[in-house]
């Protein structure tokens, strides 16, 4: 029986021969294909500079080293997210703090943001879920009444747009990252990137990301020849390799493609969901172009005879590889031993228990898709009340 997978990869010939050439020059790091990549993504996304990285996490710890995140200071962000939105406040020394989610669409409530600010909080890290953007306009309003730098997480929101604007472009955000991991709308394989329109923020983030180090003669504070540099800061080996950029920037082409195939898929499941009284989708406003990393919907428990984990394992007795996005950040064991207790956030926890990913990317074909259906429709039909 053929598995289908929730998320995979979508490389083809035009991929590899870009990975190719790459291997074929003469820089395979720290060469002209990461500033090809880096201006090509800024470009697409409206942005004044991107600085690219090895991972999504990488490009969460350089921005919050960038935004000056230390000891004592609080950041704001939700607890509905992959561990690294968070853990990147802990590695500058921060403190996270976690604001609930909205019912309807599982993204960070700005009014809970606001009630969440204190005296000692320095940022808010607002993640844009399944590829629907934050309430940004709402948040950036807070965070110029406080004074609070914002760093967008839209690793999992590459060509969405809100209120017009396309994620990346700054319009909202001191800086936005992005994440190039194998699952998500393209990929270098692992990597990330920042984007920002502030110069200073971008020459601090390069430095960052090379181990602190710079070349430019502007920065430096003397200049002894062209061997010369300077580390003004302790910094970390993020680089991304010039092949991985290869790929990267072969992947950026076929986003609009890839954008148009989620999106078939996701009408094919908003249609039958909204035949049946077991299950729904998440909510998306009127005012934002989703990008549809994940279909995620929220099980109707007391119209079932069962509870998400019995849902969860038919599906993947039957091949379908669902899976489930995500476990309250708090409630991990690491955070619980410094101190977070559940109830922080009851919508999240109420979230969690209902959630569940159905299989979307640009490979599943119709016939996988008429599986997927049938499959959620016989289980609904076996534990329905």
């Amino acid at each position: 029986m053929k598995k289908i997978l929730y998320a995979t990869q979508s490389i083809d010939s035009a991929d590899l021969k870009a990975v190719k050439l790459a291997l074929r020059s003469a820089c395979l790091t720290q060469g002209p294909i990461v500033d090809e990549f880096e201006e090509t993504v800024a470009r697409f996304c409206g942005a004044g500079y991107a600085v690219a990285v090895n991972s999504g996490t990488s490009a969460l710890h350089i921005a919050c080293m960038a935004a000056g995140i230390g000891g004592g200071d609080e950041v704001i962000t939700s607890p509905n997210t992959f561990v690294a939105s968070s853990n990147s406040i802990l590695y500058c020394g921060g403190k996270p703090v976690f604001a609930d989610i909205m019912e309807d669409n599982a993204v960070i409530d700005p009014s809970d943001i606001e009630r969440k600010i204190t005296k000692r909080t320095r940022a808010v890290i607002p993640v844009d879920f399944a590829g629907h953007p934050a309430d940004m306009k709402e948040i950036k309003e807070l965070a110029d009444k406080h004074g609070l730098i914002i760093i967008e997480d839209a690793a999992h929101a590459l060509g969405a747009k809100y209120r017009g604007s396309r994620v990346g472009s700054g319009k909202y955000a001191d800086m936005t990252i992005l994440s190039f991991h194998a699952v998500k709308h393209i990929t270098t394989g692992e990597g990330g990137m920042v984007l920002t329109n502030d110069k200073k923020l971008y020459q601090l983030l390069r430095k960052l990301r090379t181990h602190g180090i710079t070349r430019d003669p502007k920065m430096l504070n003397r200049e002894r020849g062209d061997w010369y540099y300077e580390m003004s800061a302790l910094g970390y080996n993020y680089r991304l390799t010039d092949i991985q950029c290869a790929l990267g920037i072969s992947q950026l082409k076929k986003l609009p493609a890839f954008l148009k195939k989620r999106r078939e898929i996701v009408r094919r499941y908003d249609e039958f969901f909204a035949k049946t009284g077991y299950a729904a989708p998440l909510a998306a406003r009127e005012y934002v172009d989703h990008a549809y990393h994940l279909y995620v919907i929220r099980l109707k428990l007391e119209d079932l005879r069962v509870s998400r984990r019995v849902v969860f394992d038919e599906y993947r007795k039957a091949g379908i590889m669902v899976n489930v996005h995500y476990i309250p950040v708090y409630s991990q064991p690491y955070y619980r031993n410094l101190g977070f207790r559940k109830g922080i956030c009851p919508g999240a926890e109420k979230y969690y228990d209902e959630a569940l990913t159905l299989p979307l990317h640009p490979g599943l074909s119709k016939t996988d898709i008429d599986r997927v259906i049938s499959v959620t429709g016989k289980i609904f039909d076996k534990y329905g009340k």
